[in-house]
Parts: structure tokens; C-alpha cells; sequence
């Protein structure tokens, strides 16, 4: 079946082709006003290993052939995906992975080069990278300068030699700092350090270490993941001894200890798991209710569309979200033949976009009045009154405050701001009958 979706804002003019087979929507093609402003996110799933504990979409390679090969279908992505939009500015790059740093300087120029042949980059906000700490050179952090890359990430995870052993992840603090003092070197100042709590062997004394030696960097944000232990889904996560994972109540203290010495040390806590120094983008956004989340997690982004390039990459249209193929060969091939290689779409209702901004504005600022957007959006404010009983049982649980349509959530119960979230997920509710939902 075919569907045509035409969007409803007079001054975007989308319009997508939907297949859908076997509860799949696949969407095909898409067209954006000339002065509608973009989100480029570029995945490059390659690293010269694979760390244990790892749930990105990404391979080992220590072979250049296969690295050029992608990167030339990359290129014709671009011109594909710059031929099947009439929108031209974009204000936001991320580069994800994987490790996008394995290109090397020489590559990303030229990748750099082709996405500029295609897209006008003279409005770039913000131009972010994700780094592995250990390929990160004077060379290349001149390189990115020069691609114009202005944020950096820096995947650290934990600074305590026997838990990087355990998840298969050497990498002493002499090499954060060396990568910090290149990239510095070459006047990008805006570097966030990525730490992980929840692994193996770890304990809370780690975690303090780890969170306080990251904020003697001085970083302008941090994020604190937990790490999800999937070895039916990431087969190498196997190589991690389950019974030497902290417990729940141990992961809790973990990122109560981490939020706790980032705090002290002046950084801001933003949302679930992000900090940021006072006068970064991120913390001013949190300060002034402007904070947004998608995938990647908390941003400033506020591009009118995200469009994916790379094996596996995700985007997102005021219509729905879209997704690329996830295997290098379909994603090749469909390019080879001069199609898009998106191959799973999700259209979204106005009940949708309700419910999503409720969720976001939750994670973001902890509290919503929820009754006061379902009024603005469908003149109902009950319209979302299918969450009260769930609400209703995480304030009797002292997780949130609960009253007059309206959510808070308390001191105590913001760790747990997902199950607030939860509440109005309405697809989440349709699948409890299958699926039981994890904590």
C-alpha cells in the first residue's frame, strides 16, 4: 500500500512516499521547503576494536578498503538525499559512530567538501564530532578545525584501570588529557566527556574518582550513562562477567555519587544524566525552558527536520521519524541504485506530537502541566486523562507530586523521571499485555 503524506504547515511543504508491509512504514522520499533548516547527523560504524561493554552499530576494521568504500557511498548519499529536498541551510552537524574520528583528517575534508558542495553551510550553529580519545592527534584535531568542527565528544567511560580492563577499553588519563590539550590547541573548546556508570567491577569510590578527575578537565558538559547490559542483542558484551555488575541499588548510588561531585565542582545538572557549565548553550536552554531531547539526547537543536546519513542513522520530520538501513550492504545497494536508503518510517498523529512534547518538556524540566497543553493543542484538557491511575501510583510511590493535571517530580523521584514518562507513552500501554516493563 501507498500512502502520501503532505504536511500541514503552509511554509513546509513535505510530502513522503510510505510503503507499508507487515507493520513496517518505509519512507521514501521526502521534500522540505528552500527555507526549512537542517539537522545532518552522519554515522560511521567502524573501530579499530570493538569495546566489550559497546551498544553502538558499529564493526571492526583495520583495513583501509572498506572505510574508503563507505566513504565514497557516503558521497552519494549526499547527493541523493540534497536531490530529494529543496532545503539547503543547515545550522546543525553531528557526526556519530562508531569511531567517525578512524577517517583521519584527509577524509573528513573531503567528506567536509562534498557536504558543502550540497548543502549551504554558511548558517552552522553548532558542528559536533564524537571521538575515541585514543585517536586523537595534533593532526587530526587540526583537521577538524579546519572542517569547522566547533564540539567535541570524548568517550571516557570510567578512569579506573581494573574496570577498563573489564570492559576491554585501556586508555590511561595521559591520553584524555593529551586529546583534551590537542583539541584545545587547535581553538575547539567545546568538549564533552562521555562517563558510564553500572560496569563491571565498578564501584562508588570509581565513579566519585572517575567524575572528579573528568571535572579537573574542565569539559563545558558531561553526560553519565548507564550501561545496558545486552549480551542477547551485542553478542561481545558476553566477554563481560554478568556477576560482576553492580546491582540496581548499586547503579542508583553510582549516578547519585556522580551528580553529586560534578555539582560540588559547579556544574549544572541538566535533565537525566547531562551537566553543563553555567554559561554553556545547554545550561542556559535548561535555565530559560528552551532544552530539547531526541535520540542523541539533550540539545539546543532546533532544526525544523534531522536527516540521516550513513548505515543505520536515524532522522526525524515534523511528520514522523525515519531510519536507514542498518546493514551495509542494503544500505549500498539502495544507493548503487539511486534510491534512498531509508527503509523504516513511523508517521505520527497530532495525539502523537501531544504526547511527545509532554514527554519531552517532563525530561527536560522535571515537571509539566499537562492538562494545560492538551487544552492548547486539542481544546480538551482531559485529553491525556488515560495517565492519571499510572500517575496516581507513582505519587502514592513519592516519585512525583500529581494534581490538577499537572506532574512534578520530587527530589527523590528524578532518577526515575522515565516512568513519569511512561505514563503517557500510549504505544508503551498498548504493548503491556506482551511485554513487561523494565526497570
Amino acid at each position: 500500500m501507498h500512502q502520501k503524506i503532505r504536511g500541514a504547515s503552509g511554509n513546509q511543504n513535505i510530502q513522503l512516499v510510505v510503503e507499508t508491509s507487515t507493520h513496517t512504514i518505509q519512507r521514501r522520499a521526502s521534500e522540505l521547503s528552500v527555507d526549512a533548516t537542517l539537522s545532518l547527523y552522519l554515522h560511521v560504524p567502524f573501530c579499530t576494536e570493538i569495546c566489550n561493554y559497546c551498544g553502538c552499530h558499529t564493526k571492526a576494521v583495520r583495513r583501509a578498503a572498506p572505510i574508503d568504500s563507505y566513504m565514497e557511498t557516503l558521497e552519494a548519499e549526499m547527493a541523493l538525499l540534497a536531490r530529494a529536498t529543496r532545503a539547503r541551510r543547515v545550522t546543525h552537524i553531528h557526526w556519530g559512530g562508531g569511531t567517525p574520528s578512524l577517517l583521519g583528517p584527509e577524509r573528513l575534508q573531503r567528506l567536509a567538501d562534498t557536504l558543502n558542495s550540497h548543502f549551504d553551510l554558511s548558517h552552522i550553529i553548532e558542528h559536533a564530532i564524537e571521538l575515541d580519545p585514543r585517536t586523537v592527534t595534533k593532526k587530526l584535531a587540526e583537521g577538524l578545525t579546519k572542517i569547522g568542527v566547533t564540539r567535541a565528544s570524548l568517550g571516557v567511560q570510567d578512569f579506573n584501570d581494573h574496570v577498563q580492563r573489564a570492559i576491554g577499553r585501556v586508555q590511561p588519563i595521559e591520553v584524555v588529557e593529551r586529546a583534551v590539550a590537542h583539541l584545545r590547541a587547535a581553538k575547539i573548546d567545546a568538549i564533552n566527556i562521555d562517563l558510564m556508570y553500572g560496569l563491571p567491577t565498578q564501584s562508588e569510590d570509581d565513579v566519585r574518582r572517575t567524575a572528579a578527575r573528568a571535572a579537573d578537565l574542565k569539559p563545558s558538559r558531561l553526560a553519565i550513562f548507564g550501561y545496558a547490559h545486552v549480551p542477547w542483542m551485542k553478542k561481545h558484551q558476553r566477554l563481560i562477567d554478568a556477576a560482576a555488575l553492580p546491582g540496581a541499588s548499586e547503579r542508583l548510588a553510582q549516578a547519585h555519587a556522580a551528580r553529586e561531585v560534578l555539582v560540588q565542582r559547579g556544574y549544572v545538572s541538566i535533565g537525566l544524566d547531562h551537566f553543563a557549565l553555567p554559561d554553556d548553550d545547554l545550561a542556559i536552554a535548561a535555565r530559560d525552558g528552551t532544552l530539547r531531547r531526541n535520540f542523541q539526547g539533550y540539545t539546543t537543536d532546533c532544526a525544523d527536520a534531522l536527516l540521516p546519513l550513513g548505515v543505520s542513522s536515524i532522522g526525524q520530520l515534523p511528520q514522523g521519524y525515519l531510519q536507514n538501513a542498518s546493514d551495509i550492504g542494503a544500505w549500498t545497494r539502495s544507493i548503487v541504485e539511486g534510491r534512498l536508503p531509508i527503509v523504516r518510517g513511523v508517521v505520527i498523529t497530532e495525539d502523537d506530537k501531544l504526547r511527545a512534547s509532554v514527554i519531552e518538556r517532563l525530561m527536560c524540566d522535571f515537571t509539566v502541566d499537562y492538562g494545560a497543553m492538551a487544552l492548547a493543542a486539542t481544546g480538551d484538557k482531559a485529553a491525556l486523562d488515560d495517565s492519571a491511575t499510572y500517575l496516581d501510583d507513582l505519587a502514592r510511590d513519592g516519585v512525583i507530586r500529581h494534581e490538577d493535571r499537572s506532574v512534578t517530580l520530587t527530589a527523590a523521584g528524578q532518577p526515575f523521571v522515565r516512568l513519569a514518562a511512561a505514563a503517557f507513552d500510549a504505544y508503551l500501554h498498548r504493548q503491556a499485555a506482551r511485554h513487561s516493563v523494565a526497570v
